[in-house]
């Protein structure tokens, strides 16, 4: 069944890819027959469709259907693909340039490409939900056993799985000292461990191995310290080498290149829609168009953030909430959009800021965070960034010690070409909805109820 799967899966992949190539091809090839037959344009053209589209599909995700849900596949294939076709149209429109076609460079028919565009992306949607509704007709959810140590956790983590339902299957819940753990374990095909002592999660892992079961397991800083691991023999002795993570001067050289060139650019294209933010800004209110806010860059540094005001003059400063009523109207919409985060295309000018790193945070929330996790000030190792891995990966409601993790997992495996991936999945983050996700009601009713029952049993075996 397993092989069978596979084989389904690549078969839909491929003719997801050929339809798409095929569609651009066929559709554009009305106007230009040349990419229908043996020429420089069509080798040229194609070779840079094939080529666009692995880096795309490298960059925001490919066609993984059974792991990820429909709507996130289509946003990451669909992004991929419409970026893919412009630059293949563009390249398309400079190669017909030529004393044969156009005396001058212009665009090839703007509607037939449209036309294209269109065609892909109904496409891919059809192909995205037919897929997932052939790989779970053939599969049935893994039976799950969550493994915690409180029944908050419990709650936290049922959530998660709870998205993935088609998936996942919650069949046994049990405390990490439970005296029928090993026996709930080989009940089930997927094991979560997640709040479980380290100690005790590693022999549950050593356990799950031997008995060949998935794992899934919320990972501590000593975890995400180890990603960055090298093992070393010194004479016959196996070690694993912690190196000390830090950027290169040519790291730093490319990384502050980027950063001035990639903000320049910003601020030049999207300066018609800074006039058009500030001017919905005055006249909401009249008050000022820009923001000031300290807030902490690497080694602790406090710098003044810029951003379009959102909010009303003279409130309370702390981090907005739902239907906070410190927002204004015109706030409402630049927050929507992430409009409002323009005006820090400056700080990353100026230096305070790189375009990618952790979120510069509110001194406030600084001090809060790092009482409770001290662990927090790792993350101001590097450069605030205005996009990041705990951006893109992360939501709004994501707790702070997993915005760490999440930071701490983007210093440990820094890269150049890690940035310029997540500087292209930043887009991603307009197609994720922007408000605090909740439980449902039904179901988050259950869930306490089920909690309850389980807060007696921790506590009852804790007497």
């Amino acid at each position: 069944m397993k092989k069978l799967e596979r084989t389904i899966v690549f078969g839909l992949k491929t003719c997801l890819y050929a339809v798409l190539f095929l569609s651009f091809f066929g559709i554009m090839g009305m106007d230009n027959p040349q990419l229908l037959r043996p020429s420089r344009t069509a080798a040229i053209t194609m070779l840079t469709f094939v080529v666009s589209g692995l880096g795309m599909t490298a960059a925001y995700g490919r066609y993984d259907i059974g792991k990820r849900k429909s709507k996130p596949i289509i946003s990451s294939i669909g992004l991929a693909t419409v970026i893919t076709d412009i630059v293949t149209y563009i390249e398309l429109s400079i190669m017909n340039t030529n004393a044969a076609n156009n005396t001058k460079f212009e665009f090839e028919s703007i509607g037939l490409f449209c036309v294209v565009v269109f065609v892909q992306l109904i496409f891919v949607a059809a192909f995205t939900y037919g897929g997932n509704w052939l790989y779970f007709s053939i599969n049935e959810p893994e039976k799950c056993c969550v493994i915690t140590s409180s029944a908050e956790s419990f709650i936290q983590i049922s959530h998660a799985i709870d998205v993935f339902r088609k998936q996942y299957k919650i069949c046994e819940v049990k405390d990490y000292q439970a005296d029928d753990l090993y026996d709930a374990i080989l009940r089930c095909e997927t094991i979560f461990l997640y709040d479980v002592p380290v100690k005790e999660r590693t022999e549950l892992i050593e356990y799950c191995y031997r008995n060949m079961r998935n794992i899934y397991f919320s990972p501590e800083i000593s975890d995400i310290v180890e990603i960055n691991s090298k093992h070393t023999i010194l004479d016959d002795i196996s070690l694993i080498n912690l190196p000390v993570k830090e950027l290169s001067i040519e790291q730093r050289f490319m990384k502050r290149c980027v950063d001035v060139v990639f903000s320049l650019a910003a601020i030049i294209i999207t300066s018609p829609i800074w006039l058009l933010c500030a001017a919905a800004i005055k006249l909401n209110d009249g008050g000022k168009v820009f923001f000031k806010q300290k807030r902490a860059t690497k080694n602790g540094k406090v710098f003044e953030v810029y951003k379009f005001r959102t909010m009303k003059e003279n409130v309370t400063n702390y981090s907005a909430v739902a239907d906070d009523n410190r927002i204004t109207k015109v706030g409402k919409v630049l927050r929507k959009y992430r409009l409002d985060e323009f005006p820090q295309f400056l700080n990353i000018l100026f230096g305070d800021m790189s375009l990618v790193g952790p979120r510069p945070e509110m001194l406030e929330n600084v001090y809060l965070y790092t009482e409770e996790y001290p662990e927090f000030a790792y993350r101001l190792r590097v450069k605030a960034g205005l996009t990041g891995y705990a951006q893109i990966a992360g939501k709004y409601n994501t707790t702070p010690k997993y915005k760490l993790i999440l930071d701490l997992m983007y210093i440990e495996n820094y890269s150049i070409m890690k940035d310029i991936k997540l500087i292209l999945q930043t887009l991603i983050v307009f197609f994720k909805p922007d408000s605090t996700e909740a439980f449902d009601k039904d179901r988050y009713a259950y869930l306490e109820k089920f909690a309850d029952f389980l807060e007696a049993n921790w506590k009852q075996s804790e007497e």
